[in-house]
């Protein structure tokens, strides 16, 4: 005979242990949320992107000469802390400027023509080349590497009468042009000619 009396008793155990269960299921996802919560978060990045990541991307945009975006690019890396970088910027703008038909971008100091000048000598534009080493010549007329980066232009267009005196007027104004200019494959076509031999290697002068 089945003792009816102690069934309620059995499912109060029954139930009671069903509740520990529930509560120790919930302290634990309470825990594992409050572990969550407390976790550091990573720090996302703020602000304005770095001068030197608008310059590289500008560069890339004019790489694939995409000159108009390129030129809104290096716009925007001429305003940073960097004078270096702003400086390259401008004259990238010219050079976009040129490329897309837009007023020129004025280049003021001697320093700025002087880039320009050897950027164009990299692309082999020498005639333009020359002219804004001209220019910069003018302005710093004492300057060494400007009178070589001319010297340099002019060897490559033929006159090397001028590309003489230049050249001679670098390495009197800073003798390790001499060694430079044995070292250059730009000169190496003119340096074993006269009157260029005697003047890059002295040492070989004969009697």
């Amino acid at each position: 005979m089945i003792d009816r009396t102690t069934m309620p008793e059995k499912k109060k155990v029954a139930a009671a242990s069903r509740t520990r269960d529930i509560d120790s299921s919930m302290t634990k996802a309470q825990a594992s949320k409050n572990l969550k919560s407390d976790a550091p978060k990573s720090a996302t990045p703020s602000g304005p992107p770095k001068q030197i990541t608008v310059f590289e991307a500008a560069m890339k945009l004019f790489h694939a000469r995409k000159f108009k975006e390129a030129r809104e690019t290096f716009e925007q890396a001429i305003q940073g802390p960097q004078l270096d970088i702003a400086q390259r910027a401008r004259l990238h703008m010219a050079m976009c400027d040129r490329r897309i038909g837009q007023p020129v971008v004025e280049l003021a100091s001697a320093e700025e023509h002087y880039n320009y000048g050897i950027a164009m000598i990299n692309s082999r534009k020498v005639a333009e080349a020359r002219s804004h080493l001209e220019k910069a010549l003018e302005i710093s007329p004492g300057a060494d590497h400007i009178h070589y980066a001319l010297a340099l232009a002019q060897a490559l267009s033929g006159d090397t009468n001028n590309a003489h005196e230049n050249l001679r007027r670098a390495i009197e104004l800073e003798p390790r042009n001499r060694l430079i200019a044995r070292q250059d494959a730009d000169f190496a076509s003119i340096v074993n000619q006269p009157p260029f031999q005697a003047l890059v290697y002295p040492e070989k002068k004969t009697w």
